[in-house]
């Protein structure tokens, strides 16, 4: 991939978040040799089905962008299927590639690996040094798992197996399901349904005073492929973090949304609720020094996001219907 992008690329989970975002951006470049397969086609819990996919295909380079992805709400009610679908999918995936000679592959990891209370801004080094966020450790343990599963092939067989870490993410394609999804798209469907409802206040989970940083999924897209362009697994660097640099409170985000929406009641804040880690903001100095940085403003991609939203998900509908 490094001489250019006509090698066979298979990206896990294309209709996803983060995988449409790939596709998009891949196809954009020219890449016309691009695999990629339903969940009703290949299920990636199941590793006969993923062996004979990569013995039949072999693919040059993977983006493993396929787990399952929640919010707060989803992670504590399904924590069995958090740790074991994302156990199941990245260690099947990456093992095939590792036997069927995949030149490089790219692990999406999450940002919620790294410790409740982690110094901030989140530097790579700081992973495993202190408790996880509760409300969502299986899925993090379940990610470290994937990170520390590249370093141990790359060390023992000499893979080029690289790791990313993401700050949250929106955009495209996203889950808008109220009962699943991130605070982003969730603050989305709340605004437009009380928009369209004429009601006259929106509850948010927790205080509002936790920070968050945000990344528009098409920046993240073309973070990997320009990691995959330029940059190789080393054991002084194993994964590296992609963020913009920027962060505000949750308080603002939901501000900022509302406005865009052109929602007129008020803000209710159920501080009754978890408000999850106070602040997760990646550290992306190593990444910056590479080359590269997120282009898209906050404003511009919420606006982006919301279009997309309306022409794909029926009005009204409670559980963040997809249109057919």
């Amino acid at each position: 991939m490094n001489n250019g992008l006509n090698g066979k690329i298979y990206i896990a989970g294309h209709r996803g978040l983060v995988g449409s975002a790939l596709r998009r951006r891949l196809e954009e470049l020219g890449c016309n040799n691009l695999l990629y397969r339903t969940g009703g086609e290949l299920d990636l819990r199941n590793q006969q089905a993923v062996e004979e996919f990569f013995s039949v295909e072999r693919p040059e380079y993977v983006f493993l962008a396929a787990a399952k992805v929640g919010g707060i709400y989803a992670n504590n009610a399904y924590p069995a299927e958090f740790i074991y679908d994302n156990l199941t999918i990245q260690t099947n995936v990456i093992h095939a590639s590792y036997r069927y000679g995949v030149k490089k592959l790219l692990f999406l990891g999450s940002s919620c690996i790294y410790p409740k209370f982690a110094p901030q801004p989140i530097k790579e080094e700081y992973l495993l040094t202190g408790e996880l966020e509760p409300t969502n450790e299986p899925y993090a343990i379940a990610k470290i798992v994937g990170i520390k599963m590249c370093y141990a092939y790359n060390r023992q067989y000499g893979t080029n197996f690289i790791s990313v870490m993401p700050t949250n993410l929106y955009g495209p394609s996203d889950n808008f399901n109220p009962e699943s999804s991130h605070v982003l798209p969730a603050l989305i469907k709340k605004f437009h349904d009380a928009k369209t409802e004429n009601k006259r206040e929106v509850e948010i989970w927790g205080t509002g005073q936790p920070k968050r940083e945000f990344m528009y999924a098409d920046d993240l897209a073309d973070a990997c492929v320009f990691l995959m362009n330029n940059y190789d697994y080393n054991d002084t660097c194993p994964f590296i973090n992609i963020g913009t640099g920027k962060e505000l409170t949750i308080k603002q985000l939901a501000e900022i949304v509302k406005n865009i929406i052109g929602f007129e009641g008020e803000l209710k804040f159920n501080t009754d609720m978890p408000d999850g880690t106070p602040r997760k903001f990646l550290d992306s100095s190593k990444l910056r020094s590479l080359g590269w940085q997120a282009k898209t403003a906050l404003d511009d991609g919420i606006k982006k996001t919301y279009e997309w939203f309306v022409k794909n998900y029926e009005r009204g509908s409670g559980n963040g219907k997809r249109k057919m």
